[in-house]
């Protein structure tokens, strides 16, 4: 059976990455809405591949429709930034929790499938080693640190739909990414501290201003993971063979990829220096390391460390992650050391 896939936010990162891997690989129909196409333009014209431009907070009809006759939904839209966690706090749970809930209540409806895209922000500052998404406890912190309305408004989201699969027997599969990284990520050409996530946040440091913030000197941990690996787990989450993702969660990470963000950043500016063109912009950086409440605000507080157990996803999917960082980075670097607005710098 051709599954027809709905995928709300289909010009992000994850959405845009995910729809080239159906349209090469499967004879599945993609259906998209987001409020932008400048990252699936190589997907315009394809016979599998259905766009609308919309808002998933305006164009509910369309949503509904489109809930209603497909297969699988991916609710992708979201505010993932820590700095938007602070500085707009209202705007994440309107968008990350108010504009999900209905979507959700429509799969309920029409008994369509959902795969749900939560984070790893809803282990918070968890003391175990490794994070289990049936053992580790969700610990965050007091009201007063803003940046842990992201993380509840995504765990509410899973406790929500999973009470549906349960008492209303909504098919559904969680999925907990931690730290993607790749092609696409972010937008770099915008030197706005706070306007993208810490990779390409650093990245954009490089290319324009020469500087790298150290929150807190760089200490807190973080498991990296590359799309490839990312998008092979969903890619198997989907399939669905022998129902191995039915009322399942999934962290989708890659704990051989676990480091320091100081150290992510002087590996960053090394491997930067070996692209000619650009090593003259890694040797000039300087690092500062900055504290996280002057950074952010009081509302901030640091977490630690992040690493996932992927048992589950070894166990009822086959998968485990294949990708060693430095790969990952690379990838990344050889995909935006070819834009023309950064070639552009260079002139």
């Amino acid at each position: 059976m051709t599954l027809k896939i709905l995928i709300l936010g289909v010009n992000g990162f994850i959405g845009s990455t995910l729809s080239e891997k159906i349209l090469a690989e499967t004879d599945w129909e993609v259906y998209g809405m987001d409020v932008s196409q400048d990252k699936i333009q190589t997907l315009m014209g394809h016979p599998r591949f259905h766009f609308s431009e919309g808002d998933i907070t305006i164009n509910t009809e369309w949503i509904e429709f489109h809930v209603k006759k497909c297969d699988v939904v991916l609710p992708l839209v979201a505010i993932a930034n820590p700095a938007q966690y602070v500085q707009n706090p209202i705007g994440v749970f309107e968008l990350d929790f108010e504009a999900n809930l209905p979507i959700i209540r429509e799969c309920v409806k029409y008994n369509t499938r959902v795969i749900f895209p939560s984070t790893s922000e809803v282990y918070g500052m968890s003391t175990d080693k490794e994070f289990h998404e049936e053992s580790s406890n969700l610990v965050v912190g007091p009201i007063c640190k803003q940046r842990w309305i992201y993380s509840c408004s995504k765990q509410l989201l899973d406790r929500i739909i999973f009470a549906y699969g349960e008492h209303n027997h909504l098919p559904f599969t969680i999925f907990r990414p931690f730290n993607w990284i790749g092609p696409k990520l972010d937008d770099l050409h915008e030197p706005k501290e706070g306007s993208s996530r810490v990779l390409t946040q650093f990245i954009s440091n490089i290319l324009y201003t020469g500087e790298i913030k150290l929150i807190n000197g760089g200490q807190q941990h973080r498991s990296f993971t590359c799309i490839d690996d990312g998008i092979d787990a969903l890619m198997r989450i989907i399939e669905n063979k022998n129902q191995c993702a039915d009322k399942r969660i999934f962290n989708i990470g890659n704990p051989k990829n676990d480091l320091s963000i100081a150290d992510l950043a002087h590996k960053l500016v090394d491997i930067v220096k070996s692209y000619p063109k650009f090593k003259h912009k890694a040797e000039a950086v300087k690092f500062v390391n900055v504290d996280g409440e002057a950074h952010f605000g009081s509302s901030y507080q640091d977490l630690g460390h992040r690493v996932p157990s992927i048992e589950n996803a070894k166990k009822y999917l086959g998968w485990e992650p294949k990708v060693d960082f430095e790969t990952a980075l690379r990838k990344t670097l050889d995909y935006h050391f070819t834009e023309e607005k950064v070639l552009n710098l260079l002139t």
